[in-house]
């Protein structure tokens, strides 16, 4: 014991350690070279997809003043990547992955400034915002599982768990601040000039990107066509543990997604106004940003299985909690909506440490021959998963009311959680070696 210290009580230093550990680990920004420009360059490109986000169904319903053309829009957006997801992944496997990436990033560029220039018309078609939509979805299809693909290639397997977990931050922080920021631009400069930022914004992923190292495929590599998906389809859906990890996912996002209610709960439950369906909309960013910055111990964790079923139960306790909050609000008022606010924190927060948790498995549990087109199809799960849970939410609120709505789909995702673990028990198994060492105190 050192001169001076008080046995029994916690050095500053020993505090310090703890308080570190549980602070997201930037280790992969610091030490890995290729991982840091990737992910520097999607800092800035995330941003700007995300006023494109934003600004693409903004300028559908001011043109037509629809609700039902902002639906067939998410429809639009949604084919292509449910088309070419799977073949994506196969390409992704078969070439160069960050050339591939540059060509993506090209390429969505290229879309956002045609849709600056279709703004710019005096008149602009429906037809060709959709038309330049189903593009701008159908590069992002590819963009996706071969940025996803690429990450264990620029990280030793000891630094994966922490790589994952910065991007799921990168993501977060993209989807609080580009909102924020695609309504004070199209506010300032309007819907081309929001557009034309996005542009600017591919330029910091570009020249990351060809700062890389190249990212060729393995020396056995498969020709991208029909069967390399079929071999990728009978890899994922024959393991058991990388199946569980999609289902058990489906369960979360059919059952408990509560979105689709948010504009009836705030307007017609909670009487909080728009004021507050931004506020709903942004609860569970903010806890998905906090579980992010907050997941420095993640790869302390050996029982990653068991702590993807741990983090979907909290996420279901969150959604049950948040329709509890919804059925007294008649009586208790701004309680009630503050309570809810924090219920879908938490479910937010649970949920980015479940998609850490999955993404680990399977990015350690796939062969990087077979990454590409894996990591596709775990798209096209957390892709589908939450729009047929908000079309679930929104039938069933049709018939019973978006509060009980809200309640009943916390609770069926409780259930299904109980289904999968039985169905799956490798999933609660599994055990991986911690890949994180505690620093030296």
């Amino acid at each position: 014991m050192s001169a001076g210290s008080t046995s029994g009580a916690p050095s500053p230093v020993g505090r310090f350690g703890r308080v570190r550990g549980a602070l997201i680990d930037v280790s992969p920004l610091r030490l890995d070279r290729d991982y840091r420009l990737l992910f520097s360059g999607q800092v800035v490109s995330g941003i700007g997809s995300q006023v494109t986000r934003l600004a693409l169904p903004y300028q559908v319903y001011v043109l037509t003043g629809s609700t039902l053309a902002v639906g067939v829009l998410t429809l639009v957006q949604l084919v292509p990547i449910l088309l070419f997801a799977l073949g994506a992944g196969a390409l992704a496997d078969a070439v160069d992955r960050r050339r591939l990436l540059i060509v993506t990033q090209v390429g969505l560029a290229l879309s956002s400034l045609a849709l600056a220039g279709l703004a710019l018309t005096p008149a602009a078609p429906l037809w060709g915002i959709f038309a330049l939509a189903f593009v701008h979805a159908g590069l992002s299809s590819v963009d996706h599982p071969a940025r996803t693909a690429s990450v264990p290639r620029l990280v030793p397997p000891e630094r994966l768990p922490a790589a994952i977990a910065l991007g799921q931050l990168n993501f977060q922080v993209s989807s609080v601040a580009g909102p924020a920021l695609g309504g004070v631009l199209i506010a300032l400069v309007g819907v081309a000039g929001a557009y034309l930022v996005d542009v600017a914004s591919f330029a910091a992923a570009i020249v990351a990107l060809l700062a890389m190292r190249p990212l060729p495929p393995l020396a056995d590599a498969v020709r991208p066509g029909l069967e390399a998906v079929r071999e990728g389809l009978r890899f994922a859906l024959g393991h058991r543990l990388l199946l569980s990890t999609f289902v058990i996912d489906l369960d979360a996002m059919i059952f408990g997604m509560p979105m689709s209610l948010f504009p009836a709960l705030a307007l017609d439950v909670f009487r909080v106004g728009p004021a507050g369906l931004g506020l709903l909309a942004a609860a569970f960013g903010g806890g998905a940003l906090l579980g992010a910055l907050l997941s420095g111990w993640v790869g302390r964790v050996r029982r990653r299985g068991l702590a993807v079923i741990r983090s979907v139960a909290v996420w279901g306790l969150g959604i049950v909690g948040f329709g509890v909050a919804a059925l007294v609000a008649p009586v208790a008022g701004l309680l009630a909506f503050l309570a809810a606010l924090a219920c879908l924190a938490l479910a937010g927060a649970a949920d980015v440490l479940s998609a850490v948790f999955r993404s680990t498995i399977l990015q350690q549990e796939t062969p990087d021959a077979l990454r590409g087109r894996v990591s596709a199809l775990h798209i096209l799960v957390v892709t589908g998963g939450p729009r047929a849970g908000d079309l679930e939410a929104a039938a069933a609120a049709s018939v019973i009311g978006p509060a009980l709505s809200a309640l009943s789909g916390g609770l069926l995702c409780l259930l299904g959680l109980v289904g999968v673990v039985r169905a799956f028990p490798e999933l609660a198994a599994h055990e991986s070696p911690p890949t994180w060492d505690p620093p030296a105190t």
